[in-house]
């Protein structure tokens, strides 16, 4: 198979860590931060319009993630390149992982690859973030701290003409014990619409952090998705950060209380 090379030398790495040191026993995961082309992809045969659509990124995500990595002195590693690109919230055996269609839109550019181009991807942009998330995670293994995952994401509010109603969702697959937690408290609000396992519910065949740095590691972890048109600006952003930075260490304490507690199953 001949090499296929995807990332200039001055094109930005496929991942940014921030507060790597964090207190927090939180580590957030944004799969789909940015909607950055590699040069090499060109516009992947897509006008502006669609490359600033939620089907390139998850819209706010990157915002917000930021902003509870400061609020909470949390780590934080965000992916650097659009999931049009390669998604890194996917398994690379899936065919999905380099989408040919995304919604309604054809992606031109990810059409007829060849198996170095596809490789080459997955190689320099997903593996590389995914391997990050697993270091910073082994590192605070060895340093015996605790780790929560927190795989942060966005949703459009309409998806193929279907309008969605909830505000936030919360997703899970085996251990549903930190979604329900920050579920029972965002629901104790009473102006949210809160989603269980909305819009989507997280499964090994359509996820690969919280199966595999969540599940896998016994970790307690959620998914977390807002609506985008909620965290799409500033202020929104703003507000979200300060919710979820105020809830979530409570619903932790839940968890941990739940678990100790004489009469629950361990």
């Amino acid at each position: 198979m001949t090499a296929f090379k995807l990332l200039e030398d001055d094109e930005p790495p496929p991942f940014t860590v921030e507060r790597e040191g964090g207190a927090s026993p939180f580590v957030i995961a944004v799969d789909h931060a940015s909607n950055r082309i590699p040069r090499r992809l060109g516009d992947l045969g897509l006008p502006e319009t669609e490359r600033q659509r939620h089907i390139a990124w998850d819209i706010g995500a990157a915002a917000v993630a930021r902003g509870l990595s400061q609020a909470l002195d949390a780590a934080c590693v965000l992916q650097n390149y659009s999931r049009l690109v390669v998604d890194c919230n996917r398994s690379p055996n899936v065919t999905s992982s380099v989408p040919v269609l995304s919604e309604a839109t054809p992606i031109p550019g990810n059409r007829d690859l060849s198996p170095a181009e596809r490789l080459a991807r997955i190689r320099e942009v997903l593996d590389p973030y995914q391997d990050r998330i697993a270091g910073l995670l082994d590192a605070r293994d060895r340093a015996k701290r605790p780790s929560v995952l927190i795989a942060l994401h966005s949703f459009t509010p309409v998806f193929l003409d279907e309008a969605r109603p909830w505000h936030i969702g919360l997703l899970y697959n085996r251990d549903a014990r930190l979604a329900h937690a920050l579920m029972a408290l965002l629901a104790a609000r009473g102006d949210l619409v809160v989603g269980d396992n909305e819009p989507y519910a997280v499964s090994d065949e359509t996820d690969y952090t919280i199966p595999v740095h969540g599940e896998q590691r016994g970790l307690i972890h959620v998914e977390i998705e807002i609506r985008q048109d909620l965290i799409a600006a500033p202020d929104g952003q703003a507000a979200w950060v300060e919710r979820l930075a105020g809830l979530l260490p409570r619903s932790l304490k839940r968890v941990i209380a739940d678990h100790r507690g004489p009469d629950r199953d361990s």
